[in-house]
């Protein structure tokens, strides 16, 4: 979004700032705290540039877990979607944006707290599509629920704005002094 002063970012070995923004987006996909859902049909918010058929969308819906919601009315794939989802659940957005994220496919996917509003069984969705649906892409996930960066092969602890940590899970759990140790018992504490 914005130009670095300093220092460089590489995807596959190339400079960020070499390469056109369109290729660059088409390499990246954020599934951010708050859907993005616009106006229009179903098929539009998943395709709006008409690249992907029907019978793509209807495989990213089946996992999703949203093929059911497609079919309640009768228009399906062209029914109408309010303004900002207002005529979806919270948990029925957030799988709209990953369903969207899995039909253009990305060497990066960034999840925003992606789940930090929907309930468990929405968040067991969306972990288990990137999981399996995105085997060679690099998954950054930013979060405060700690179940969804458990399977993750590195952590980046921040504490206050700085990096404190970084390890895998494992190795930070074996640590009894490190911030995430320190972060899950707390959690296990409390429930």
């Amino acid at each position: 979004m914005i130009e670095g002063e300093s220092g460089t970012i590489k995807i596959d070995d190339v400079e960020i700032d070499t390469i056109g923004l369109h290729q660059l987006r088409s390499k990246l996909i954020i599934i951010p705290q708050e859907p993005v859902v616009f106006s229009g049909t179903l098929r539009f918010n998943l395709d709006p540039f008409n690249q992907y058929s029907d019978e793509q969308i209807w495989r990213c819906l089946d996992i999703c877990q949203l093929k059911q919601f497609a079919q309640e009315d009768e228009k399906t794939l062209d029914r109408y979607i309010a303004e900002g989802g207002k005529n979806m659940s919270v948990g029925e957005r957030q799988l709209l944006c990953l369903c969207r994220a899995l039909l253009r496919g990305a060497r990066i996917v960034i999840l925003d707290e992606a789940t930090a509003s929907v309930d468990t069984v929405t968040d067991g969705i969306v972990q288990r599509a990137i999981r399996q649906h995105f085997p060679n892409s690099t998954t950054i996930s930013i979060a405060h629920r700690l179940d969804t960066i458990v399977d993750s092969d590195r952590i980046v602890v921040l504490d206050a704005g700085r990096v404190a940590e970084f390890d895998t899970p494992s190795n930070l759990l074996l640590n009894p002094d490190s911030l995430y140790s320190q972060l899950l018992n707390e959690k296990n504490r409390k429930q």
